[in-house]
């Protein structure tokens, strides 16, 4: 895949770049290992400056940046600018954060009188270099969610972008050194894919990160594996957004469509698979199709517009071979469907019904804007059809009754269960998945401590 912006709302090829060679990767590798040495002395409060220093930057920049990834992978403009603006919360939570997190913890002195030591006490000190391989769905806040804590640890970080955002790719790399940070603290690495498993076999790099696809992350974590390196993989999700009789059916079908849609549909944490308790069920389709076939789709620097194209043309193709296969299957088109006409990677705000298990979008993730819906009978059929996935990454459950809550925090098999809400991240929440979604955690305290060597120092008599 060529390194290059291309327009999703026409097509057009905007800017292409060469790929970094051998001789100008080995030189990144070598300031990033050289950086490390002396960064990883700095106090908490001076990298703190620094990261308080990039979050005012980018908000200074937030409209140009915002209209940058609008034009590379096709995000409504207004989305942009408050992935934008999450970012700068995030960098900005971390720096306040980070040195509470990492203080040295010690034992209670009792649940350690029989180690012959006078004091214990745990300290967390960074790795090194940390690869991270990214994809373009949200171009600076996956990246921002696992550079804020990387390097508030006192690691550096080597970024392997989607090769579809190469201008954000590079954007990152300026703003930290525009915010004072060394060269070899933060740098892009404009590579193809094949690049990758070299530069995780060098021994320079000592960890590394990936959000994206399954495929992916089995390459990179059979490759970490073999080198014995520590990964964090967040890959796909197939959400599930269950809907019982004492829901707030008006707001449980207005959320239910933002959260199909946003940054259209193209997000892991999107929900994706609708299961309405049949006492419900027709109440709620009526809602839920009513407000899909309500949305914007169009220009994605439009303000107005809700549904942007699909970041590529092979993305497009994938979402509408799903839908096809389901239709072809028995599944009922209740609005969308069908491929728009005119340039573009459009595809309409879609829900099916009728979906059974012998479906391709029961089983694969339907990244775009692609709603299924189910008909559960009971609180233990809902179960059922939302753990009958291979991903975990989140849920969402709409009940007002407590019991049904409890029941579904302790058998719904992902990796959060939003009540009477929408999945979203937040600096001080944990985030990932369980099953094919991956592991590890990003975010909050849990995050910061994955890239870090958890060091148990024992002092004697």
């Amino acid at each position: 895949m060529p390194i290059a912006t291309v327009n999703p709302a026409n097509g057009e090829t905007l800017r292409t770049y060469e790929a970094m060679g051998e001789e100008e990767t080995e030189r990144r590798l070598q300031l990033a290992e050289a950086t490390f040495r002396t960064y990883r002395t700095t106090a908490f409060e001076e990298r703190a400056r620094l990261l308080h220093r990039a979050a005012d930057l980018l908000d200074e920049d937030r409209r140009s940046i915002a209209e940058v990834m609008t034009t590379e992978m096709g995000k409504p403009v207004g989305q942009a600018r408050a992935e934008a603006a999450k970012c700068a919360k995030a960098m900005r939570w971390y720096a306040d954060h980070a040195a509470d997190l990492l203080a040295d913890e010690e034992p209670d002195p009792s649940d350690v009188k029989d180690s012959g030591a006078s004091r214990v006490l745990v300290r967390y000190r960074p790795l090194g270099p940390v690869l991270a391989v990214m994809p373009w769905n949200f171009p600076l806040w996956q990246v921002v969610r696992f550079a804020a804590p990387a390097l508030m640890a006192g690691n550096v970080g080597l970024l392997k972008h989607a090769s579809n955002v190469p201008q954000t790719a590079l954007y990152l790399e300026d703003l930290f050194h525009r915010a004072g940070f060394s060269e070899g603290c933060f740098q892009t690495l404009l590579i193809g894919s094949a690049a990758v498993d070299d530069i995780l076999r060098d021994e320079r790099v000592r960890a590394a990160t990936l959000t994206g696809s399954e495929p992916a992350g089995r390459a990179v974590a059979a490759t970490a594996g073999e080198m014995i390196k520590k990964t964090v993989l967040e890959l796909g999700g197939s959400d599930p957004f269950v809907v019982m009789p004492s829901a707030d059916l008006d707001r449980a079908a207005e959320v239910a469509v933002t959260a199909r849609v946003q940054n259209t549909g193209q997000s892991c944490i999107a929900a994706k698979r609708f299961i309405v308790h049949t006492d419900v069920y027709d109440a709620f389709t009526e809602r839920f199709t009513r407000g899909m076939r309500a949305l914007t789709t169009g220009d994605p620097m439009d303000e107005a517009t809700d549904v942007g194209p699909l970041a590529s043309e092979q993305g497009r193709k994938d979402l509408a071979e799903l839908v096809d296969d389901a239709v072809r299957s028995g599944a009922r088109v209740l609005c969308g469907g069908e491929l728009p006409e005119g340039p573009g990677w459009y595809y309409p705000p879609t829900v099916l019904a009728g979906i059974t298990r012998d479906m391709r979008v029961h089983r694969e993730e339907a990244f775009g804007p692609v709603a299924t819906l189910y008909r559960a009978a009971d609180l233990d059929e809902a179960v059922l059809i939302a753990n009958d996935s291979l991903f975990g990454l989140s849920s969402n459950v709409w009940t007002q009754d407590e019991a049904e809550v409890d029941r579904f925090v302790r058998d719904l098999e992902a990796g959060g269960v939003f009540v009477n809400g929408m999945t979203a991240s937040h600096p001080g929440l944990p985030f990932g998945g369980v099953k094919r979604s991956g592991y590890g955690r990003e975010l909050s305290g849990h995050g910061i401590r994955e890239f870090c060597n958890i060091t148990t120092v024992w002092h004697g008599a």
